[in-house]
């Protein structure tokens, strides 16, 4: 007998349109169980958008339990229940990719819907709400285990103060920011060739053409003479590249772990082309989810952007007040961007950056960031 999953999901937009989330859980009908939970800021959004973002998370979810599943969608959305039971037509042409995608996820005999009131919904919206307000604070939504397994407990009087809002300028009392200056590694025989290589790869070294770039980057930054300490990704071609520049300035290179590429598992080594044609379900997965892994083991954008994150807190921390090098891979360099704009996941794919390209982020006291440069190649030609 096939099992039977229950999607409750929802999606709000605080605008209409305007900052918008969503959220789904999959329980079990029988005792109430939640078995899984998603949830996502998607930025300036509608209603409906965020509504189907999370109808299709939701089956996504309960897909990834059991693809053989029986599936009943509960949703407040008449308009969703109403289009995807095939009563109402789509009229929307924003709306009729979304409502194809969600088709697709399952055979269309085994999901069938029901529309609820919202406080039966009460789950998938504070799920939504939460996803919501993590996107207001620059964060990713985490389910509440995953941040009471991560967040130390300290006394209600050592919390960080609130956020101030941003400006064109910081207070004069904030004093020096951290300023990381991000350095993607130079070339490797990869690079050109545009392969996927992460954490779980070769690991390969730089090309001959990556240690020439290496060079101009360190006579770039020598002559700025701005750069406190250097700090590196474990990764062979970041080591190499850090201590090229590190041996121009005189300085020592600091190894973090935290700053390594994503693993991208079964697909290291191979060109996105190959990819979509030997894992095409798990790369369509991937590329409309930040919580979606790429195929055997690897590492989704969210645990990317956990482990980023933290790191982050502990070189603003650890480096307050100094200008400091971070050599490190294309991931980590567009997650520091992204979370410092309070960007959406999606934002990943909008960004260039470019092998031996130079960033810059500053932190101050007060918690909020600055953008002051992005995938500079000018040292390069």
């Amino acid at each position: 007998m096939a099992r039977r999953f229950v999607v409750e999901a929802d999606g709000g937009s605080r605008g209409n349109p305007g900052p918008a989330g969503y959220g789904a859980a999959v329980l079990d009908p029988e005792t109430g169980e939640t078995l899984a939970e998603a949830a996502e800021y998607i930025g300036t959004a509608t209603n409906n958008v965020a509504e189907y973002k999370g109808l299709i998370a939701g089956l996504r979810a309960a897909r990834a339990l059991d693809p053989e599943a029986e599936v009943e969608v509960r949703m407040d959305s008449k308009l969703v229940i109403e289009q995807m039971s095939g009563r109402w037509k789509v009229k929307h042409p924003g709306m009729r990719p979304l409502a194809a995608e969600a088709r697709g996820i399952f055979p269309p005999a085994q999901v069938s819907y029901e529309w609820i009131p919202r406080e039966r919904n009460k789950h998938a919206d504070r799920l939504a709400n939460e996803a919501m307000d993590a996107g207001k604070r620059g964060e990713q939504w985490r389910p509440a285990a995953d941040e009471a397994l991560e967040a130390p407990a300290v006394p209600a009087e050592a919390a960080a103060p609130a956020v101030a809002p941003p400006g064109w300028a910081a207070p004069a009392d904030l004093g020096a920011p951290a300023t990381f200056v991000l350095l993607r590694h130079g070339e490797t025989a990869l690079t050109p060739e545009k392969r996927f290589s992460g954490t779980g790869g070769s690991d390969p070294e730089l090309s001959p053409v990556g240690r020439r770039q290496a060079e101009l980057v360190a006579a770039a930054l020598a002559a700025r003479g701005t750069i406190q300490a250097v700090v590196s990704s474990p990764l062979r071609r970041c080591v190499g590249t850090a201590e090229a520049v590190a041996a121009r300035l005189g300085l020592d290179v600091h190894i973090e772990e935290g700053l390594r590429e994503t693993d991208f598992g079964a697909w290291e080594g191979l060109t996105f082309a190959e990819v979509r044609e030997r894992h095409p379900g798990d790369l369509q997965a991937w590329l409309a989810s930040s919580k979606a892994a790429p195929t055997g083991g690897g590492e989704s954008f969210a645990t990317v952007a956990r482990r980023v994150a933290l790191t982050r807190d502990q070189l603003v921390a650890r480096y307050a007040g100094r200008t400091v090098l971070l050599v490190t891979h294309v991931t980590p360099i567009k997650t520091l961007v992204r979370l410092a704009l309070g960007a959406p996941p999606e934002a990943l794919f909008r960004m260039e950056i470019s092998a031996a390209s130079l960033s810059a982020l500053a932190y101050y006291a007060d918690g909020n960031a600055s953008l002051r440069l992005l995938n500079d190649t000018t040292h390069l030609r």
